[in-house]
């Protein structure tokens, strides 16, 4: 980025030189001409010995150069604005009406040369950049309505179909409590969508403020954990935890709680039963390292690539679980955090997934409170 901005400034300088340079050149020769002109007659005029009329002839007569010369002048500038001032200005007028209809894939091409560098190859530039940024907000405006009505209209159908049978008269009281269970728990999918949505459109748009207090990070974690323990023990999966003492961080509690909830059932829900799901966390100089893994079927590199995306599901095998808005949340609140989160994973071996935040020295606890 440096080296470009160095480059450009280097050739705005060029371009500034050659300007002046033909500007220079053109004005030393429309003068030279019209002194040139003026010299002649007043050389001739002594040389002959004109009357006061032939001197005001002469006179005039140069007068008239210097028109004619303006006259060329004006037209060579009038073309000169009609390819190098209007034609540019018509063509970004002509992207812009494009963009205006939606056509996000316009482009400008740069005019090139040094006197377009700093003139209208930067706005030409600039404009290629909002079109580029603009095209990708359509894209995920697009994606996101394509995602959530299909996220939609999955519990919806569930519901209705279900609320149907529920209306038959011959049903049996097993089939109708299991069929109503349906009904909840689509209802209860639907509910978790909606504020899965509205968390994260605060958190993008920025309507969120973080509320940041320094905390026991090991004592937060373990909480959290322990709110899955009727999920581990339906399973019978095997609870690993390495958790070191006394590591505080200065972040807000509630938002990195969605963090570690989200990951812990992730975790969960892909473990088969009898697998094992760990919980480590230790410091390492400025920052808490907080790793989750499991046993599970793993994550292909092809879906590790887009596992933080939204409405993002690799295994759809799961996906009447979830609405792929999770990990999209985790990303967006750990950036919030000024932290780092990343995967590795082996498909049939599982998954761990690694949180870095900033933690406080013991000497900072002490100062703050």
């Amino acid at each position: 980025m440096r080296e470009r901005s160095s480059k450009e400034k280097r050739l705005r300088i060029l371009a500034g030189i050659q300007r002046y340079v033909v500007f220079f050149m053109f004005i030393a020769f429309i003068i030279t001409c019209c002194m040139l002109i003026f010299l002649k007659l007043m050389q001739n005029a002594m040389e002959i010995s004109l009357s006061k009329d032939d001197i005001h002839y002469a006179a005039l007569l140069t007068f008239g150069n210097v028109i004619f010369l303006s006259l060329i002048c004006t037209i060579i500038d009038g073309l000169r604005r009609k390819y190098i001032v209007e034609r540019p200005v018509k063509r970004i007028i002509s992207a812009a009406e494009k963009i205006m209809q939606g056509e996000f894939s316009t482009r400008i091409e740069p005019l090139g040369g040094y006197s377009n560098i700093d003139g209208f190859d930067v706005i030409i530039l600039y404009f290629n950049k909002m079109a580029e940024e603009l095209s990708g907000i359509e894209t995920l405006r697009t994606d996101f309505i394509a995602n959530v009505s299909h996220e939609l209209k999955t519990p919806l159908a569930v519901i209705q179909n279900y609320g149907t049978i529920l209306q038959q008269p011959n049903l049996s009281e097993e089939k109708r409590i299991e069929y109503a269970k349906a009904v909840t728990d689509s209802s209860r999918r639907l509910a978790d969508l909606m504020t899965n949505i509205l968390k994260l459109n605060k958190l993008e748009n920025q309507q969120i403020y973080p509320d940041k207090k320094i905390y026991n990070l090991g004592e937060q974690l373990c909480e959290c954990l322990l709110n899955f323990e009727n999920v581990w023990e339906k399973k019978d999966i095997e609870i690993e935890t390495d958790i070191e003492e006394e590591v505080f961080v200065e972040d807000d509690a509630e938002l990195l709680t969605l963090v570690w909830n989200n990951l812990f059932s992730n975790a969960m829900k892909f473990t088969e039963p009898g697998g094992r799901v760990t919980l480590k966390m230790k410091s390492d100089n400025e920052w808490a390292v907080v790793q989750v893994s499991d046993t599970g079927c793993g994550i292909p590199p092809e879906v590790g690539r887009h596992i933080f995306e939204k409405f993002y599901q690799g295994d759809t095998s799961h996906a009447t679980q979830g609405n792929g808005l999770g990990l999209a949340l985790v990303k967006r609140v750990i950036e919030i955090a000024d932290g780092d989160i990343s995967v590795s994973s082996e498909t049939g071996k599982g998954s761990t997934f690694t949180v870095r935040l900033r933690r406080k020295s013991d000497g900072a606890i002490y100062t703050n409170t």
